[in-house]
């Protein structure tokens, strides 16, 4: 731990209370200057911290930024969040920058976060939508042992710890869309990107993206997608603490990720149907170039949609948009 870490712990610990420089100095093993400098540094990421020259450093409050300090408080994953949180105001894709961090070795459990991201993907090379500081943008490493044509389950996985993260957090009816997007009233709340880099016969690392609509007002989208997107605040009627919102889906997903190493994929994809609710339903898929239409008969352990058209022949669908015809 740092010495602005461990500075912002102390002052954490006091809030609300002032605690003296003199035994800041003592505490840390730092000048009253190198306190003032690093006070000044956590004053400049957002955190409220009141200053007297006679009583010390109180602190305030914390800012609405997911920042690495303030998603370890309180985290209480083994793994996830507890290695590198490489934090960015701004980036290209929190994607890419995980598999740079991945290809360089860093550890499973390393993640990417960003306030905004300004060529975000989606499924398909389509881009995410987000608003600065509304909503996460976050890529996670998973150096997994599975074999490459497992590696699709990680995304059933992810929606899975989404949805129920969502769910315990807004007692709404979230949803999962097939292959990879969250839902509430029919509406995009969350999306997943996974990408992975395999040797021979093995996974070497998976890169797992998710973006999350927030706090993010409804006139902030896109007119193009404003009838077909929403967020939590605009779903609750009030806002949502984002970084609480990470800690506990770093949780869920940690634990989900557990399961699956250790006792196999069979709970979370009973899990996964259940909250998607495909099954049975008849949907028309939109292909490159075709579609096809007929009921949907099982989506199996690697994410692959088993249809039944109206003339009997069974598709196996990897990938495609869907749409409910029986609504």
């Amino acid at each position: 731990m740092s010495t602005r870490e461990k500075l912002l712990v102390l002052l954490r610990e006091h809030t609300g209370d002032f605690v003296s420089g003199a035994s800041l100095t003592e505490t840390l093993g730092v000048s009253r200057a190198a306190v003032s400098k690093h006070v000044a540094a956590l004053k400049q990421q957002g955190y409220a911290i009141a200053a007297s020259s006679g009583k010390g450093y109180m602190f305030r409050d914390t800012p609405d930024r997911l920042l690495p300090d303030e998603i370890r408080h309180g985290l209480a994953t083994r793994v996830f969040g507890q290695g590198i949180i490489d934090y960015h105001e701004t980036i290209g894709s929190t994607n890419d920058r995980a598999k740079e961090l991945a290809a360089q070795g860093s550890a499973e459990g390393s993640l990417v976060v960003s306030e905004d991201q300004n060529r975000g993907r989606g499924r398909k090379g389509r881009t995410w939508f987000s608003t600065p500081g509304h909503g996460i943008c976050l890529s996670m490493i998973l150096r997994p042992s599975m074999n490459p044509s497992e590696a699709s389950r990680i995304t059933l996985m992810t929606a899975v710890a989404l949805a129920e993260t969502f769910r315990d957090i807004t007692g709404l009816d979230v949803t999962i869309k097939w292959p990879n997007d969250i839902l509430i009233r029919g509406r995009k709340l969350s999306g997943i990107l996974t990408e992975m880099s395999m040797e021979m016969d093995r996974v070497d690392y998976v890169v797992v993206g998710v973006g999350v609509n927030v706090n993010s007002p409804a006139d902030h989208f896109p007119a193009e997608v404003r009838d077909i997107a929403t967020s939590l605040a605009v779903e609750t009627g009030h806002a949502v603490s984002r970084v609480d919102l990470l800690r506990q889906f770093l949780d869920r997903f940690e634990s989900c990720y557990a399961l699956v190493e250790g006792q196999g994929f069979s709970q979370i994809m009973k899990r996964w149907k259940a909250l998607s609710d495909i099954i049975g339903r008849t949907v028309a898929v939109d292909l490159i170039g075709s579609r096809i239409q007929g009921r949907v008969e099982d989506v199996d352990e690697t994410g692959v949609l088993v249809l039944r058209d109206d003339d009997g022949q069974v598709h196996r669908v990897i990938s495609g948009d869907v749409l409910l015809q029986d609504l």
